[in-house]
């Protein structure tokens, strides 16, 4: 049986996803886009880089834009409880000879940066500058009303071994999706630290890459309202798919792509998986309603294309199984 009871010791205490560092071509187009039609907040800008956030948000950033000459991912980032958890996630690293080392990373405290052994790169930090929450500062709500990250979507060549990897790390599986049959292989799975579906999931498909970014707003209206923004401010096209809901999470959505290509997720509408013994939802590989309980189906670049991290190359899937799309 490829599902693990969940580990409650965990070797360091991961809180949650924390932020994710892009790189895009042109930081100007890139700040219209998630600045004056999605709405995030500036926290700060240079010449090289933008960093944004939620209205919810007291941490400094949650998506930092570099300018770059791909459109590529530099690191995930998860914020840790403490800094002995920081040090402790450094040997542990280390004991399994991946890489680790301490740079200077803007507005963040010390700072890990290690990668998982499919080379994701991860960032790792327990103390970032504070700003602040501008959560009932209502004049500055705009776009999409984004509150606050919420959770990274990848591809990876293999779900188990992701799975294994992040599980033994104290991420709590809440839903997969897998093959039927006698010896049944999983396709997806949604992972968790803080109490709702997921910080982390991992799909089936050539990787690793990242999927999307999911950001929480705080209604089904939001994501309603930033349909109508898009469709008369030029984004039209950039409405990849959606709005909708998800069978798996029970998550109300629209994905959207930037000027780079990178998916964002608009998401409100999941549940609490807060209880120890929150048992794990299976949903069969063959089931459309996984992916979709009700909306239009994916379009294939939702299921093909994502994300290269920077100077990772992709693996192909070792599973060939394909899951049935809603019609």
């Amino acid at each position: 049986m490829p599902v693990r009871d969940p580990v409650f010791d965990p070797p360091f205490n991961v809180v949650r996803a924390s932020h994710v560092e892009l790189g895009v071509r042109d930081l100007k187009r890139s700040r219209a886009f998630y600045v004056d039609c999605l709405g995030l907040l500036v926290g700060d800008e240079s010449d090289d880089a933008l960093y944004l956030r939620g209205v919810e948000e007291r941490n400094h950033h949650s998506i930092v834009l570099r300018r770059s000459r791909e459109a590529d991912v530099r690191a995930l980032g998860f914020k840790l409880a403490s800094e002995a958890d920081l040090d402790r996630a450094a040997s542990w690293f280390a004991r399994r000879n991946l890489p680790t080392s301490f740079p200077d990373v803007p507005y963040q405290g010390r700072t890990l940066r290690t990668a998982d052994v499919f080379g994701t790169p991860l960032d790792l930090y327990a103390r970032m500058e504070q700003a602040p929450s501008m959560l009932q500062k209502y004049a500055a709500y705009r776009g999409a009303r984004i509150q606050r990250i919420d959770h990274l979507n990848c591809f990876t060549p293999d779900v188990q071994g992701a799975y294994d990897f992040y599980a033994e790390l104290g991420f709590r599986l809440t839903e997969y999706s897998e093959t039927d049959g006698a010896d049944p292989k999983l396709w997806a799975v949604w992972l968790q630290r803080k109490g709702n579906v997921h910080d982390l999931a991992f799909t089936n498909g050539s990787g690793p890459r990242l999927h999307h970014v999911g950001v929480w707003t705080a209604s089904v209206l939001d994501i309603i309202h930033i349909c109508d923004v898009m469709a008369t401010s030029g984004y039209l096209a950039n409405m990849e798919r959606g709005p909708g809901r998800h069978g798996i999470s029970n998550a109300f959505f629209l994905y959207v792509r930037d000027p780079d290509g990178h998916r964002i997720e608009l998401f409100t509408s999941d549940y609490l998986t807060v209880d120890p013994d929150h048992a794990p939802i299976r949903w069969s590989l063959t089931d459309p309603q996984r992916q979709t309980l009700w909306g239009h189906p994916a379009p294939a670049s939702w299921f093909e294309q994502g994300s290269l991290f920077t100077g990772v190359a992709p693996r192909l899937p070792t599973l060939a199984a394909q899951p049935i799309v809603a019609h």
